[in-house]
């Protein structure tokens, strides 16, 4: 698993990444009542705004760390938003993409390195 700064992970299998918010972006959230996921089909390339998720507290866009074509966007979460606090690096996730340049991983941060970064906000 590797993270951003702006606190999305992503997972990959094969050419298939998986992405979603880290457990510290979901706590600083708050109680999430709303995620708009990706439809199958968009493209996206990294940086872009892909999905959107509400909180109590605040709406923020969640960017792509990676570029590609979204295959599935996480259903659940239209009907049970608070997976995302539940366990937002694992059934959590919001989209499935398709990866056109795995070499963009090189350059995100590992579970160690993004903990240090933690410390640092």
């Amino acid at each position: 698993m590797k993270f951003t700064k702006d606190h999305e992970w992503v997972r990959l299998d094969g050419d298939v990444a998986t992405v979603g918010i880290s457990k510290h972006a979901a706590d600083a959230l708050g109680d999430v009542v709303f995620v708009e996921t990706p439809e199958a089909g968009k493209t996206v390339s990294v940086g872009d705004s892909f999905a959107v998720v509400e909180s109590v507290k605040a709406a923020s866009d969640v960017y792509a760390p990676i570029a590609g074509e979204v295959i599935e966007g996480n259903a659940v979460l239209a009907t049970a938003p608070e997976t995302v606090n539940a366990d937002a690096e694992g059934e959590g996730w919001f989209a499935k993409i398709k990866v056109s340049d795995a070499s963009v991983l090189d350059g995100l941060m590992d579970r160690a390195a993004y903990d240090a970064y933690l410390t640092t906000l």
